[in-house]
């Protein structure tokens, strides 16, 4: 959606050093935004994201307009339930169908062979990862690791929003995360572990949505130690939404 970081740029670099030919969408997505989210403050800088993205080899940047994409209200859209429906998916009701339809829409029109998405949007690759498997979409999907800030911040266009004393706040959810996936390890309960995290990230002033610790293809939730596992959070600060997560089996 453009307000590129560093994360956007590393998806870049990977698809320029295994593909002839690399195209990046800008595109903010009306469909994925609910009615009290910010779609229209949502950070635009076209010219600075071109210049960014040819710094790094990208050839084509596509740049559709609202109208190109949906000529008209879209009647139909790409619906990817249970693991769509969880977290994210409770807590913004249509956001994953805005998000599913709007992606099969741009690989409809690009055809990449490849498409690089970023970890820090975990269950968004999950969703992703579900439609392309259940359609038999000819597409590969390359999941790349989330880039961080030096205090371990995940790096995300919507940072900017943080004031300077959020901003000292806001890499705590990131140490929580590191800590907990730590204990869940060693075996520490988990139903405790969870309960204790979001009293004190209350405390903090996160305004917690969920934190959780879930099977990564299902986005279940669980109560034991198992593999491919991840905890997942999004929590409010000030008036910044942050989504992070943090692999633990």
């Amino acid at each position: 959606m453009g307000a590129f970081h560093e994360g956007h740029l590393h998806l870049m670099r990977r698809a320029r050093e295994e593909n002839d030919t690399v195209v990046v969408s800008i595109f903010v997505n009306p469909l994925q935004f609910g009615p009290n989210e910010d779609f229209e403050k949502y950070p635009r800088d076209l010219a600075s994201d071109a210049a960014m993205a040819e710094t790094v080899g990208v050839d084509i940047v596509f740049t559709p307009s609202v109208v190109q994409v949906y000529k008209n209200q879209p009647t139909t859209t790409i619906q990817v339930p249970l693991v769509g429906d969880l977290w994210e998916g409770s807590h913004r009701p249509g956001h994953f169908a805005g998000v599913a339809t709007v992606v099969v829409k741009l690989f409809n029109m690009v055809q990449p062979r490849t498409a690089y998405f970023g970890r820090k949007d975990f269950q968004q690759c999950a969703v992703v990862r579900r439609m392309v498997e259940d359609l038999n979409m000819s597409v590969n999907l390359s999941i790349e690791p989330t880039f961080r800030e030096s205090d371990g911040l995940a790096m995300s266009s919507r940072n900017r929003y943080l004031s300077t004393d959020e901003r000292s706040i806001a890499p705590e959810l990131f140490e929580a995360l590191n800590s907990d996936a730590e204990a869940i390890r060693n075996g520490v309960p988990i139903p405790g572990i969870l309960q204790s995290r979001q009293e004190l990230l209350g405390n903090l002033g996160f305004v917690v949505d969920y934190y959780a610790y879930v099977d990564d293809l299902t986005l279940e939730p669980l109560t034991a130690l198992v593999d491919c596992s991840t905890l997942i959070c999004a929590a409010t600060l000030g008036s910044t939404r942050l989504i992070d997560n943090v692999q633990v089996g």
